[in-house]
């Protein structure tokens, strides 16, 4: 185990785990939570270098998103959103890479994602055209998620040639912004909204980059692996409130499979994750008894945060392998 996930681990045994109830009933994440994991250094996790950031390997940034997951899910998806802001701009324009990577590796600044709108399959759900030296944006990002803990967004957007525009957009409310609380059944904690943008204006120096739509889909498959790390959490954790069993076993080989995965096998193994979490989840559910349905037992949350990762994130790929996985068609 490598310093940074072993930090990753103390943090969510001592400060995230034992909260985690508490932190679901109000309905919040703290920002001292956050904060911890900006002290940790964890915000600058695949940051580069030069600007204060760890540059951690892959397999380590999905061993610390599988142990903050295994702490509090509502937190480590907070967290989560920041990472791929910093992955845009360690690749962007030097201009924006200076003036925003130290700030976001050092955690001063907080940052989330507005990206899957405008890369699903349809008409675009956020578009964008160019006004002089502005960018204006319209349309809905219907999951964006820390509202009220980030500053800045990545948001894509589609103009009429159907390239992505990648945008630095400031996290505040605005009259061309407006911000829809998303209810959700779990993971409310993670003050998901629903974004709505109204001839929103952003400077042209906002641009972090565009590529073409048809690029991004065809190597969309090749990012999926992070996100299964937040099923293999929650494995986890049903798994030391169990104690030894199978379920140990199980987790290993999930890891593995997603680690060995090529593009190509990705979304099955992402599904194999999400019904394992959901199988883990009915097992502990199980073994706890009646006080497992009991609001604020640790068995009916992770059971709900479950149900929320067999959607989360998903393709249709994934989606098929994981209707195929728990015995559909």
């Amino acid at each position: 185990m490598t310093d940074v996930v072993a930090r990753a681990r103390v943090l969510a045994e001592e400060l995230l785990f034992p909260a985690a109830a508490a932190v679901d009933a109000a309905g919040a994440v703290p920002r001292g939570h956050l904060d911890a994991l900006a002290d940790a250094g964890l915000y600058g996790l695949t940051g580069p270098r030069d600007t204060g950031g760890l540059a951690a390997d892959p397999q380590t940034v999905a061993a610390v998103i599988e142990e903050l997951a295994a702490g509090d899910l509502s937190t480590a998806f907070v967290w989560l959103q920041h990472l791929g802001v910093l992955g845009a701009l360690t690749d962007g324009p030097a201009g924006l890479r200076d003036e925003f990577l130290p700030d976001l590796c050092a955690g001063r600044r907080r940052a989330g994602v507005a990206l899957q709108a405008a890369l699903r399959p349809g008409p675009a759900a956020v578009t964008v055209r160019r006004a002089g030296d502005e960018l204006v944006l319209d349309g809905a990002v219907p999951w964006v998620t820390g509202w009220g803990h980030v500053d800045l967004l990545l948001v894509a957007a589609r103009d009429d040639a159907d390239d992505v525009w990648f945008v630095l957009v400031d996290a505040a409310p605005s009259p061309t912004s407006t911000a829809v609380p998303q209810r959700m059944v779990a993971v409310s904690a993670s003050a998901t909204v629903e974004l709505r943008l109204a001839g929103h204006r952003v400077p042209v120096a906002r641009l972090v980059g565009t590529v073409p739509l048809a690029a991004i889909r065809a190597g969309d498959a090749a990012g999926l692996r992070p996100n299964g790390s937040l099923a293999l959490g929650l494995v986890a954790r049903c798994a030391r409130l169990l104690g030894p069993s199978p379920l140990d076993d199980e987790l290993v080989a999930a890891r593995t499979r997603l680690d060995v995965a090529g593009p190509e096998q990705l979304p099955a193994a992402r599904a194999a994750a999400s019904a394992l979490a959901h199988r883990a989840s009915g097992l502990l559910v199980t073994a706890t008894g009646s006080s497992a349905v009991l609001a604020g037992a640790h068995a009916e949350r992770l059971a709900r945060e479950a149900l929320f990762l067999l959607v989360f994130g998903s393709r249709p790929a994934i989606k098929s392998a994981l209707v195929a996985e728990l015995g559909g068609w």
